[in-house]
C-alpha cells in the first residue's frame, strides 16, 4: 500500500461517550463545564456544543445504562481533549472547576499548550486545554517540536482573570 497523508486541514469534529446516566452527564458537560445542550435523544441520548454547532460531544446510554465507571488500567478511551480559544477563558474554567471543589486529575504545561485534566461522572478523562501561539511553541535543536510535561502554574493562570 502506498504511503498516505491525510490532508493538513483534517479536524477531530466531535466525540460520542458512553456514559451509565445520561441526566447526570448532561449536568456535569453542561451544568458544570457550559457547554449548551442541542438535542436529546429520548432518553437515552443527547448532543451537546459550543457556540451553536451541531454537536462537539454526543453522550449515550445504549450499551452502558447504570455500568460502573470506566476502568483506569483497560482499554478505551485516555482523554477527551476540549481546546479553550484563549488562557483567560482556560483560567475561567479552572476558577469555576475550583470553586466547584470538583477534583482535578492534574495541571501541566506542555510548552505547546497548557491543560488541565479531570474526569467526568464516567471516569472518562478529560483535557481542557489552551494552545500558545505557534510562534512560541519550542524546538529541539533539529527543528521538531519539544513538547515535556512540567506543572502547570495555576496562580499564574488565575491572573488572567485580573
Amino acid at each position: 500500500m502506498e504511503p498516505y497523508t491525510v490532508p493538513s486541514n483534517t479536524r477531530i469534529g466531535h466525540v460520542h461517550l458512553k456514559v451509565s446516566d445520561l441526566d447526570r452527564a448532561i449536568e456535569f458537560y453542561c451544568g458544570l463545564l457550559g457547554f449548551e445542550l442541542v438535542t436529546r435523544y429520548g432518553t437515552q441520548a443527547a448532543f451537546v456544543s459550543a457556540g451553536g454547532y451541531h454537536h462537539h460531544i454526543g453522550l449515550n446510554t445504549w450499551y452502558s445504562k447504570d455500568a460502573p465507571p470506566a476502568l483506569q488500567h483497560g482499554v478505551g478511551l485516555f482523554h477527551v481533549a476540549i481546546l479553550y480559544p484563549t488562557r483567560k477563558d482556560l483560567a475561567v474554567i479552572f476558577d469555576r472547576l475550583h470553586k466547584a471543589a470538583y477534583p482535578f486529575t492534574g495541571a501541566s504545561d506542555h510548552g505547546v499548550s497548557q491543560a488541565l485534566y479531570l474526569n467526568d461522572p464516567d471516569n472518562n478523562g478529560i483535557e481542557l486545554y489552551w494552545d500558545r501561539p505557534k510562534e512560541e511553541w519550542p524546538l529541539k535543536h533539529d527543528g521538531t517540536i519539544e513538547m515535556y510535561t512540567r506543572p502547570l502554574d495555576l496562580q499564574g493562570l488565575l491572573k488572567e482573570l485580573e
